[in-house]
């Protein structure tokens, strides 16, 4: 029977091994995964600053008195605009090697799902763990980051915006944190110099926001921030001509429109009409 019970157990261990093997080998070599991550590597970032708004998922790690919270490695300290930019670094010398399994970059990227510094995660532990098999509901709380609640404060969102190198008049846009609107939680806040976009979109959280998600509208006339009612169901949409509906709210208005030159593409343009006027101006040299 011992022998017996030996066998079995290393039967098991060799089939679990198996599996392992088999499912990190398809994770690793999965093509539909690659291009999904290329995809996010090409147009993705941390942050992006446009049109003089700044747009960040999760947060910018902040102290309760509002200071930015910094995160040391290799003696050297990053914070604010400053580890963002960092952590941007990281994330795409990972991408670019993934056979350097061992390479601090590698590192960065799992810091960046749980890390307490991480602009992703913003909390000071995950409890999913504790969720599943702790029934000591204590347990499962995640303290959040002194963001998540400092960012009611216009004077803290302009902070934020002037370290990003932007006007105090701009919008920070955040998403990560779906918005309760059925208990009344406003997605504008710091009087509108904040906009949360996370409304549920995903047909999970809309229990929990009481709505189907947010689109955000920008234009030369300011910014409006829809709100969508979860959408029934297809019979009742033929047979009822039910639909989906939104709900618009002004953000902001501009007192005066802003023109193509004003915005990030503008600026683009003007920077190549400048070289061809240098080109056109000294063609006959060439």
């Amino acid at each position: 029977n011992y022998k017996s019970n030996i066998s079995g157990c290393f039967f098991i261990l060799s089939r679990w091994l198996t599996s392992f093997y088999n499912l990190r080998n398809n994770f690793k070599t999965s093509d539909k995964l690659k291009r999904h991550v290329g995809f996010l590597q090409e147009k993705g970032a941390m942050y992006l600053s446009y049109n003089g708004n700044l747009l960040i998922h999760g947060c910018l790690p902040l102290h309760e008195n509002g200071d930015f919270k910094s995160f040391t490695i290799d003696k050297k300290a990053y914070a604010g605009r400053d580890l963002l930019d960092f952590f941007d670094s990281e994330v795409r010398k990972c991408l670019a090697h993934p056979e350097e399994s061992e390479d601090l970059a590698t590192d960065l990227m799992w810091y960046l799902w749980v890390g307490e510094c991480s602009s992703l995660f913003g909390k000071t532990a995950m409890t999913t763990f504790e969720r599943y098999y702790i029934k000591d509901k204590s347990t499962h709380v995640e303290k959040k980051n002194p963001y998540y609640q400092l960012r009611e404060q216009p004077k803290i969102i302009t902070k934020i915006l002037e370290n990003f190198g932007l006007d105090e008049n701009g919008h920070l846009v955040n998403g990560h944190t779906p918005i309760k609107e059925k208990n009344g939680e406003n997605p504008i806040k710091a009087d509108g110099k904040l906009i949360v976009i996370d409304g549920g979109f995903a047909k999970a959280y809309q229990k929990e926001t009481g709505i189907a998600g947010y689109t955000l509208l920008y234009n030369s006339f300011g910014i409006q921030l829809v709100a969508h009612q979860p959408f029934s169901t297809v019979k009742a949409a033929v047979e009822k001509g039910t639909d989906i509906i939104s709900l618009k709210r002004l953000v902001a208005e501009v007192d005066e429109r802003k023109r193509v030159k004003d915005t990030n593409v503008g600026q683009t343009l003007l920077s190549e009409i400048a070289d061809l006027e240098v080109l056109f101006e000294h063609y006959e040299d060439y």
